[in-house]
């Protein structure tokens, strides 16, 4: 008699089909989604606190998103953009060039990917300013392809056994306070950059998280932004921000540069703007994205009809239900249980809490004083928190925190159920550890 659940089977399966290098943060298999929940095939509850990497900002199938696809459907589903035109197409870069800060004339096209969107802002920071190399930050990820990767400042898991890497791709430390890198000390290092290993004049482009997401959800302040701003301007370098994580109302503003009353002149954009149907964006300065020669870009699935129906069904429930507004909420009552953990002596191990709007982060450490990085403990909690019907996500360098990334459209209920879970979770977790030491 077989015993095992249907989790187990697909496990089994998924062994034998797919790569191992396609990790799983979760041993469960999800069958259905409703908003903030998921339901796995062996029909177990969760309440998601991952929201697919920040895609489903507006929830797992939100009537209205749902509504146009079906709707689209009924029309065309694909006819590549670049061969033959579609209205859908035209108005969500409409949409867009109006959305995003900057008074100034923007353009936009579309892609599938995040990843894509960033190797395609590569490609116009080259051939609108005729330069060769590029400054990211340690931390930042960009994505996975060749140069996205190249421009990714954490190593393991990303960069390991892929090298060489594009060459001309230089970082910076990105600044983290609480590990002793300054505003301050960020800025000196890229005019070390530009003494010690390329001359201004030759870099295309500058990008940037405005909180960064893989490295550890750590938010630039204003004044940084504002100088790197200054410093692109000084050398005639584009400044490239890399929203895919923080766009569509995540950090409490549609995009998260408005929060530094910066504009930069590209932006990437994914995730939360399909509201769970691919696509992507890069926006910039009209005048930028003019200097791309006829033919240099283009994606056969780019734009596809019933995304870019989603992405504008998305964007009106965004102002519709003012889920910026949801998300500065959702990130104080988040903020707040937080730093009531970190105030009992029982958890010392919380070292940092941390974030922007609905974009938030808990850091483990194994001292607070020397403030010694604790990655040890996040497997288990994120285990421990799966059995309890909680779905959470690691990040950070060191692999020591935990990403809070609720849908915006959480109910409020629903958000105290998973933040008591949580907190359960970790209780455990630590009672457990005491006892092994």
């Amino acid at each position: 008699m077989n015993t095992q659940t249907q989790n187990e089977e697909l496990k089994a399966r998924d062994s034998q089909a797919i790569p191992a290098g396609l990790s799983k943060q979760h041993g469960i298999y999800i069958e259905r989604a409703d908003n903030a929940q998921l339901w796995d095939v062996d029909g177990k509850r969760y309440i998601d606190f991952a929201a697919g990497i920040a895609v489903n900002n507006t929830g797992h199938r939100h009537p209205k998103v749902l509504e146009a696809a079906r709707e689209q459907l009924n029309y065309l589903t694909h006819a590549a953009a670049q061969a033959t035109p579609y209205a859908r197409y035209v108005e969500l870069c409409e949409k867009l060039n109006d959305l995003l800060p900057g008074d100034f004339a923007k353009k936009t096209y579309l892609m599938s990917t995040g990843a894509e969107a960033v190797e395609n802002a590569i490609k116009i920071a080259r051939a609108a300013t005729g330069r060769s190399a590029f400054i990211a930050f340690s931390g930042a990820f960009h994505g996975r392809t060749m140069m996205a990767m190249s421009l990714t400042g954490k190593t393991q898991p990303y960069k390991k056994g892929f090298g060489p890497l594009f060459p001309e791709v230089f970082h910076a430390p990105f600044p983290v306070t609480y590990h002793g890198v300054s505003d301050a000390d960020a800025l000196e290092a890229v005019e070390h950059i530009f003494k010690y290993d390329v001359d201004p004049s030759r870099v295309a482009g500058i990008i940037v998280e405005p909180v960064q997401g893989e490295g550890g959800f750590y938010p630039a302040s204003k004044g940084f932004m504002q100088a790197l701003r200054k410093i692109c301007d000084d050398h005639g370098i584009l400044l490239i921000a890399d929203e895919i994580q923080t766009g569509f109302g995540r950090t409490g503003r549609l995009f998260a540069m408005e929060h530094f009353e910066v504009a930069a002149d590209i932006v990437t954009m994914a995730k939360g703007l399909g509201g769970g149907f691919p696509i992507s964006a890069v926006s910039g300065r009209a005048e930028v994205m003019d200097r791309i020669p006829l033919g240099g870009v283009g994606s056969t699935y780019g734009g596809n009809p019933v995304s870019c129906a989603a992405a504008l069904a998305v964007l009106e429930v965004i102002e519709e239900e003012r889920l910026a507004d949801r998300a500065e909420m959702v990130g104080r009552r988040v903020m707040e249980r937080f730093e009531r953990l970190k105030e009992d002596p029982a958890l010392e191990c919380i070292g940092d809490v941390r974030g922007l709007g609905a974009m938030i982060a808990i850091e483990f450490v194994k001292d607070r004083t020397t403030r010694e990085p604790w990655p040890d403990i996040v497997k288990p909690m994120i285990s421990k928190a799966e059995d309890n019907g909680l779905i959470l996500l690691p990040c950070g360098v060191w692999g020591n925190a935990i990403r809070l990334l609720t849908p915006l459209t959480i109910p409020e209920s629903l958000l105290e159920e998973g933040l008591d879970i949580f907190e359960e979770s970790l209780r455990d977790v630590v009672a457990e550890r005491r006892v092994v030491a």
